[in-house]
C-alpha cells in the first residue's frame, strides 16, 4: 500500500502538541505521521532541510505545507495538501 508521509515538527509546546492532535484527527489510512523531536539534532537537520523557521510545522511527503512556512499549520491548507485524503 502507497502511504503518505506526514512530518509534524515540534518542540513538546501546547501549540505542537494541539497540532499533532489536529493532524492524527484529520490524518487517512494512508496517512504515515510522524513527530519530529526539535530537541534532537537529527530532528533539527530534517527541519533544516526543508526550511523550517517555526513550529509547530507539517511537512507533506517531503514537502513543507504552505501554512508552515511562515505561521504555522492550519486545516484547510493540510487538506488541499493531500491530508485525510486515501490514496488511490
Amino acid at each position: 500500500m502507497t502511504t503518505r508521509k506526514i512530518e509534524i515538527f515540534s518542540a513538546g509546546c501546547p501549540l505542537c502538541k494541539e497540532t499533532e492532535e489536529m493532524v492524527r484527527r484529520n490524518a487517512c489510512p494512508s496517512c504515515e505521521v510522524s513527530v519530529i523531536d526539535m530537541h534532537d539534532l537529527v530532528g533539527a537537520s530534517r527541519a533544516r532541510e526543508l526550511g523550517v523557521h517555526s513550529v509547530p510545522a507539517v511537512a507533506i511527503n517531503g514537502k513543507l505545507a504552505d501554512c508552515c512556512g511562515g505561521r504555522g499549520p492550519d486545516e484547510a491548507t493540510l487538506a488541499a495538501a493531500g491530508l485525510g485524503q486515501a490514496l488511490n
